[in-house]
């Protein structure tokens, strides 16, 4: 059974898609990115916003190896729901 971190894969997973889903101003850029975008990928927003070399508050890398992208792109469609 593989561990999980609050259900996430990892903590880098989970502090983004938390960073994305409590805060509120990214939250609202998110929905209006997954709207407007055909295609919304976590990493189309990230990159759109400039901060693929930045990281969280907590220190995490906004784009990292240790990031699952599948589990945030799914979260960011679910934004919409």
């Amino acid at each position: 059974m593989a561990e999980t971190y609050n259900g996430w894969r990892n903590r880098s997973t989970w502090n983004v898609a938390l960073r994305i889903c409590n805060d509120e101003p990214l939250y609202r850029c998110a929905v209006d990115f997954v709207r407007r975008t055909k295609n919304p990928t976590y990493l189309k927003f990230i990159k759109g916003l400039g901060l693929e070399n930045d990281r969280t508050p907590d220190g995490i890398h906004w784009v990292s190896k240790r990031l699952d992208y599948k589990e945030l792109n799914r979260m960011m469609r679910e934004l919409l729901h």
